[in-house]
């Protein structure tokens, strides 16, 4: 029976339901007519829902017999989540209008995918898990392939959706595994149940950890589950690939290192290896793979699963220093995505879209401002200090050092040099290279502001970075408080 102190915990993501379905029903009264409104309402909903997870009391809460958790941790990452599905509507209001591709079902699916988003956050339950991440996952395949007249977007929709049905499978037959086993789905029954000198996990409860852990790697593109990553970025149309390299890259990392430092926090030795593994199979993949790519859009995919690999050495380390490395890295990372792929929607000539790397030549001719902001996103990118891409890599490295991981911290940093070239490429090209056609000024006020609010977060974060990393610390505390 669901209760008053049930509904409490839940009010954020309640009310984001019930604006995603109003917006819904607007829509679909008003018609293709109504898609700017509908997108203005989709930001203002999802910063409502952010205060109002922000006024909710600061103790850790449950509801639903413990499925659904609201702590620190939830509430950091969740506004993390917010602010990059926000951005990312904003992101599309003129592209979409340019590319005649706007319909009011985008930002309501977006406002659907990020309420799964928020549950997968919260999820304290494999069964809660699972429903968080099919919500996500439904409303993702469609917005890869919204745009319905491209072969790609299409190629994009259908090759995300076939892989995606795969790891959701993996994922579900390793869940019933550890169930089959363990006799329960919650994480905190589990994680007494393997607490103890005398707690054996046995072999099907490990054998299910990996699947799960499989399907959770296919979830954040994480090496050898990564296939998906390149051609879905290229495919779908650009807002929608920003948005794939924020939220739901930062939902699925709060995922897993719930599930794995909650409930199986205590057979550490046992997942460690394999988010080794992943980590530096990442970190290399990332690195080597992009080096050959023309398209800026399949290059940013290999540089995502490189930094997913990063965020996975502070996961591997398995300490709360380890956890806050995650944290920050992933607030830095937001920026940093978010405003390259605002100068990437800003590389269009005479209306058309330009993606390949070789059209920034000279760019710091035609637009030295955009060049700028760019070349501050790729320096931090490659991790130069004293921008904010360098303390993301170094609170990670530091806690891998610190937990004696040493061989995985001198891998990251020897990929950061070598994933460095590719990054100082494009700004060799943009500042060194015979100017190409000027690019359109018309990219849209709402583009260039983002694009500046993220340049300076991104080059004056050495300055302040207290907010963002106390934030971290606080959502790592709480983990191991009840890990």
């Amino acid at each position: 029976m669901i209760t008053t102190a049930d509904i409490y915990p839940v009010l954020p993501e309640l009310f984001l339901a019930v604006a995603a379905m109003a917006l819904l029903m607007y829509g679909v009264f008003r018609g293709d007519k109504s898609t700017g409104s509908c997108s203005w309402l989709a930001v203002l909903a999802l910063i409502v829902t952010g205060v109002i997870m922000s006024l909710l009391p600061e103790n850790a809460e449950s509801a639903f017999r413990g499925q659904f958790v609201v702590d620190q941790f939830a509430r950091f990452m969740k506004w993390l989540v917010l602010l990059g599905s926000a951005l990312a509507v904003v992101m599309s209001m003129n592209y979409n209008a340019r590319e005649q591709i706007e319909r009011f079902e985008f930002p309501v699916l977006i406002l659907f995918a990020s309420l799964g988003m928020l549950l997968m956050v919260s999820a304290n339950d494999l069964i809660s898990l699972y429903v968080g991440l099919e919500l996500q996952s439904l409303a993702l395949y469609v917005i890869a392939a919204f745009r319905r007249d491209s072969t790609k977007s299409s190629e994009a929709g259908l090759k995300y959706f076939v892989l995606g049905a795969l790891s959701s499978g993996m994922l579900l037959y390793g869940a019933s595994m550890i169930y089959g086993f363990a006799g329960t789905t919650r994480f905190d029954a589990l994680a007494a149940l393997f607490t103890g000198p005398s707690a054996d996990p046995g072999v099907g409860v490990v054998v299910g950890l990996v699947f799960l852990l499989a399907g959770l790697a296919f979830k954040v593109s994480a090496v050898p589950f990564h296939m998906w990553t390149p051609d879905v970025y290229e495919g779908a149309p650009t807002p929608v690939t920003a948005f794939f390299a924020v939220a739901p890259k930062i939902a699925a990392i709060a995922l897993l290192v719930r599930t794995m430092v909650g409930p199986f926090g205590e057979l550490f030795a046992q997942w460690q290896q394999i988010i080794v593994f992943i980590s530096i199979a990442s970190m290399l993949l990332g690195a080597l793979a992009a080096i050959w790519q023309t398209n800026i859009k399949r290059l940013l995919a290999y540089s995502s699963i490189g930094h997913i690999g990063y965020a996975l050495v502070g996961l591997a380390a398995g300490s709360e220093e380890g956890i806050r490395g995650i944290g920050v890295y992933m607030a830095i990372y937001l920026a940093m995505n978010v405003g390259t792929f605002c100068c990437v929607l800003s590389m269009r000539r005479q209306g058309v879209l330009a993606e390949g790397i070789d059209d920034l030549a000279g760019l710091a001719r035609n637009h030295p401002m955009m060049a700028a902001a760019m070349a501050i996103f790729m320096f931090s990118m490659a991790g130069i200090p004293p921008l904010a891409g360098f303390f993301g890599k170094l609170y990670v490295f530091m806690a891998a050092v610190n937990e004696g991981l040493y061989v995985l911290a001198i891998i990251g940093v020897l990929t950061s040099v070598i994933g460095a070239f590719y990054y100082l490429r494009i700004v060799k090209i943009m500042y060194f290279d015979e100017p190409a056609d000027a690019f359109d000024r018309t990219a849209g006020r709402e583009i260039g502001a983002i694009m500046a609010v993220a340049g300076m977060f991104t080059l004056l974060f050495f300055v302040f970075p207290s907010p963002i990393v106390e934030g971290a610390g606080q959502a790592a505390a709480v983990l191991f408080a009840s890990g």
